[in-house]
This record gives structure tokens, sequence and C-alpha cells, in this order.
């Protein structure tokens, strides 16, 4: 994995559309997430422990994905059938309320930017043209853009309920991008950066503190992409993109 810290590789020159991802790339999201999971399990302490709470509610998750998709509405849902199950059913009705306010916290959370977000996106507007691509339910990422800010800077916002090859495709078709053109950053291997690279645009990998078990991706799956290029914060892409004699 190249890393620009250490490595001459930056910017083609010829990138004309910058895409982010949204949660945990410009701005603070799987904390949310994980405090809600610690909540739940103290919600649930008194049937099983911690680790297989933890593990139960994320096999949950996965496996609900493909009915309920990414974000808040989902993971609650998985929080509630997560609570039936791990108690057989004896979980009480004011319990499963504790629960429900609990989606309504995250759901009204404050949305808190992520370093410098906006100072990057500000020095690059007008000379790119800029997008959100993000996955998730699409009334509570809508509403999240729009509390953040940072709308403003944003050509084009879109709401995918999953970031496959075929999904960034139809995108760059939908906005006629030449995917020779299109940059995507983001903190998602999985989701941000594999599948850009694998429709043949380019890609950087902003990590953030944690990710979601699901989202991450073995090193050993990584061989194949040789010339990825992560930053360490998002303010490094300005250094990045001005490099313009070396291309990836």
């Amino acid at each position: 994995m190249a890393n620009s810290d250490t490595n001459s590789q930056t910017a083609s020159s010829s990138i004309k559309v910058i895409a982010f991802d949204a949660d945990d790339t410009l701005w603070r999201n799987e904390d949310i997430f994980n405090h809600a999971q610690d909540t739940f399990i103290e919600i649930l302490s008194s049937y099983h422990n911690e680790h297989y709470i933890r593990s139960h509610l994320g096999a949950v998750q996965v496996r609900n994905l493909k009915y309920f998709g990414y974000g808040i509405k989902g993971f609650t849902l998985s929080m509630i059938e997560s609570a039936i199950e791990l108690t057989e059913g004896r979980i009480t009705g004011a319990k499963i309320h504790q629960i429900i306010e609990l989606a309504r916290t995250m759901l009204s959370a404050p949305i808190e930017l992520i370093d410098h977000v906006e100072t990057v996106l500000s020095k690059l507007q007008g000379d790119y043209q800029l997008m959100v691509i993000t996955k998730g339910d699409l009334l509570d990422q809508e509403g999240k853009v729009s509390r953040s800010g940072l709308v403003k800077y944003f050509d084009h916002i879109e709401v995918v309920s999953d970031k496959t090859p075929i999904a960034y495709q139809r995108i760059l078709e939908k906005h006629k991008i030449d995917k020779q053109g299109f940059l995507m950053v983001g903190n998602s291997l999985k989701s941000d950066v594999l599948p850009v690279l694998d429709i043949g645009a380019q890609a950087i990998h902003v990590p953030y503190h944690c990710t979601w078990a699901h989202e991450q991706v073995l090193e050993k799956d990584l061989v194949k992409y040789p010339d990825l290029v992560t930053l360490e914060t998002i303010d490094s892409l300005l250094s990045w993109l001005s490099h313009s004699d070396n291309l990836l």
C-alpha cells in the first residue's frame, strides 16, 4: 500500500471531479454507532456478557443489510431483533422503548466535522467539481449533509444503497463524468476506494480512527492494488493534488 507521506505518487493533472464519502470522511459517525452499541450492551447486560452481545448484534446487522440497508434505521431494527433473540423473547416493552429512544438520539446527534474538512473544500471549490457520494438511508444522509453546513461546496450529492463498482459506474454515467478525470476520497477501503479502482478511476484512502468490522479489508486482498494511496489526514489532499508531475 502506498502512503503519500513516504511515496512520491500524487494526483494526475487530469482530475476534474472529486467526490467525497460523508460518514467518517467529512464528519464523525462511527463514534455515534460505537456509543450506541455500548448503551445497547448495558441494556442487555443482565442476559449475556459484552462480547457475546456485541458479536451477536454484529452478525444480525450483516444478515439484515440486504433487507434494511445501511444507516441508523436499519441498525435500530437489528438492535431490536438482537434484543428479542438474545433474551429469547423476554425483553420488556420498556427496554424496547429504550432502544427506540437510543435511535432518536443517534438521529439527532450534532454533526461534528472532521478537522480541516471545510478548509479543504473551500480551497478545492472552483478548481474542481465537487460531489458527495454516500450510502445509507436517504432521509438520514440528506439531513446530515444539510445540517453539516457543507452543502454550498458540492455540485452533486448522491445517496446510494451500497457502494459497488456498478453503483459508481452509474453515477459517472449519470453526470457524464470521464472516469479518467474522477477521484474518490473516503475512509473505507471496501466502499470508497477499491470499487472505484476496479472501474479504472482514481481513489484515495483517508483512514478514520475506527472502522466497522464489516468495512474492513484483509491485507491479502490489497495485493492487486499496488498503487493504492493513503493519506493520513484529509488536509494532505491539497498537497497531493498540487504535485501534478507524478501520475497515479
